[in-house]
Parts: structure tokens; sequence; C-alpha cells
């Protein structure tokens, strides 16, 4: 009895959010947003580390892919696409750490390029009789050619040359699609196993920690960011991207969360979401 009155405040909140409308759940997510950036700044004194905690979290959720690659010898579920996405845009930023900033943040997306080309090579070859073909139906192409030509038109005024600078604008607007193919996938099949959802719930909190790290950055700085990152619209769409990429993944993580506080192993999707 008293487990299940510990639990009905729990299930009251997750009964009455499930009945609202649409607009009120957008609010309501948006307050959290605001409550939980209050919080981290008042817990984290270098927001700095935020970025590197949002690659830390990244890299936990290729780990758990690793896991499930290696002990469930499948790959259903998983996106190709979404990962080869992930390989080139991690590989840009990873030319562009080498030649302009050289420091922790080289390693961290060093291992990570290291796990996720590991993944594609298992999903391609050795695990791709499970490979979900025709679930997997997002054309890669109509995700690049959109973030080159971006890139072309909008990239930092900084002092670096300009195949840099057009390299860095490519992975940031990149990074913040990369996802959309394995969200597609889940759309398609409305069932997620648990290793999928953990994977994709942990880059959820790797793109609210880096969205974190940005926003909290332009505060301390008032603004001073962005004059920093150059002049034009490059500086806002940075912030842009960030904002993009962490609203694409909340919904996803809303019932991932509702699943995991239900008990649930296996996340069912209901009609509409992703």
């Amino acid at each position: 009895m008293k487990g299940n009155t510990k639990r009905k405040p729990i299930q009251v909140v997750r009964t009455w959010v499930r009945r609202q409308p649409p607009k009120v759940k957008v609010f309501l997510a948006f307050a959290v947003a605001i409550a939980a950036l209050i919080f981290i700044r008042m817990v984290v004194y270098d927001h700095d580390n935020l970025f590197i905690a949002a690659e830390a979290v990244h890299a936990l959720g290729i780990s758990v892919l690793i896991y499930k690659l290696a002990t469930d010898k499948t790959c259903a579920g998983l996106s190709l696409k979404s990962q080869e996405l992930t390989a080139i845009f991690l590989g840009s930023r990873l030319y562009c750490s080498f030649v302009m900033e050289y420091d922790v943040h080289t390693l961290l997306d060093l291992a990570t390029l290291a796990a996720t080309v590991w993944v594609i090579y298992m999903m391609r070859f050795n695990l791709n009789s499970s490979y979900m073909h025709e679930k997997d139906n997002v054309t890669n192409y109509y995700v690049l050619i959109p973030c080159v030509v971006l890139s072309l038109l909008v990239h930092p005024s900084t002092q670096h040359h300009v195949i840099n600078r057009i390299l860095w604008a490519f992975c940031v607007y990149l990074e913040a699609v990369s996802v959309l193919p394995q969200l597609r996938v889940m759309q398609n099949t409305k069932i997620v196993e648990p290793f999928t959802a953990h994977y994709v719930f942990a880059l959820g909190v790797a793109r609210f920690l880096s969205c974190a790290h940005w926003i909290l950055q332009v505060l301390d700085t008032r603004g001073g960011l962005l004059t920093a990152l150059g002049y034009g619209l490059w500086p806002s769409l940075v912030l842009l991207s960030e904002i993009v990429q962490t609203f694409i993944l909340a919904d996803f993580c809303y019932y991932y969360v509702q699943s995991v506080m239900g008990g649930q192993l296996v996340l069912r999707l209901p009609s509409g979401v992703v």
C-alpha cells in the first residue's frame, strides 16, 4: 500500500499532463526547460563543462548501441542513415577541432567517431540481415544538401580559412538534423526496444546540455559570445540549431520518461509522435 501511495502523485501528474492540449504541453515543456536552465546556472559554475558533459553523454549513448549490437546480435530498430550522418558531422567537427582549437573536445569527438564507425560497420556487414531497410526510408541527400547550401551562405566570420569556417557551419547544421532518419524509423515501427530508446534519450539529454551551454554562455557574457562568433546571421543560427536539436527530441524524451516511470521496457509511441 505504501508503494502505491507514493506513486499516486506521480500518476496524477502523468494523467493530468496527458489530458492537456498540445499548446499546454508545449508551454509546460518550455517552463520545465527554463527551470532546468536556472537550476543548472546555480549549480554549475563553469558552463564550459556542460559542453563536455554533452559530448560525454553522446559517447555514452553510442556505448549503449555497441552493447546492443554485441549482445543482441541485431540492429533492428536502428537507422544506418542517422549513424552515417553522425559520422559525417563528427568527422567534420573533428577536423575543425584539430585545426582551430585542439583540446579535450577533440579527444571526445575522436572516441565518439571511432565508436560510430564501428556501429556503421556492424550494421552494414555483420548484422545487415536484421537491418530494417524499408523502415529507414529518409534519403540522406535531402538532409545533407540543405546543410551544405546553408553553410556556404551562412558561416562564421572569424579569422580562420574560409574552408574551415564553412566546414564548421556545416557540422553545426548537420548535427541539428542528423537524428531525423532515426526518428523516422521509430515513427514507422511505433515500437522502440529498450537499447534504442536509451540511445535516443541520451541524444536528447546531450542536446539539452549543449543548448544550455550556449544559452548560459550568452547570458554570462551579456551577448559578448555572439559578437565573438562573428557577425550577420551566423551567431543566431548557431543558437537556433541548438534549440532545434533539443525540440526535435523533446517529444520522444517525454514519452521515454513516461514509459520508464510506468515500468515499461518497450516504448510504444502514439500516432504523430516524432
